[in-house]
């Protein structure tokens, strides 16, 4: 029986491996860019295209609609630029960050704290 040449089996050589490793991977940048820059294009160009932002902003808007919080995300991650609310915006310091740690107990530690204000004045 023969094998077929377009499959072969086994461990692939080294030479062939390095053939594999030199062909483009994916669609090339200006085909996705082109892609891109026409589907928006198209998107903006449509008439629907108002009436879509219309509706998901009185989704937004809508207490109790089942849709109402994915609306508001979406606004939020799409249509208010983050630099407007970066509070760090201008004042040349690194973005804050939060530091959680968290340790075992060894032995809890209970503190009582007495308070003694009075509640009620019993001269009036």
């Amino acid at each position: 029986m023969s094998r077929p040449t377009g499959n072969p089996r086994g461990t692939p050589s080294k030479a062939r491996l390095a053939e594999v490793a030199k062909r483009p991977v994916g669609r090339p940048r200006d085909e996705v860019k082109a892609i891109i820059e026409e589907y928006t294009h198209r998107m903006l160009a449509s008439p629907k295209s108002a009436k879509v932002l219309e509706k998901m902003f009185e989704v937004a808007l809508t207490d109790g609609h089942p849709g109402q919080v994915a609306c508001m995300k979406m606004v939020v991650d799409r249509i208010v630029p983050m630099t407007a609310l970066d509070p760090t915006k201008g004042s040349g310091s690194s973005i804050p960050t939060i530091s959680i740690n968290i340790t075992g107990l060894s032995a809890p530690v209970i503190e009582t704290v007495e308070d003694i204000t009075d509640v009620g004045d019993n001269n009036g």
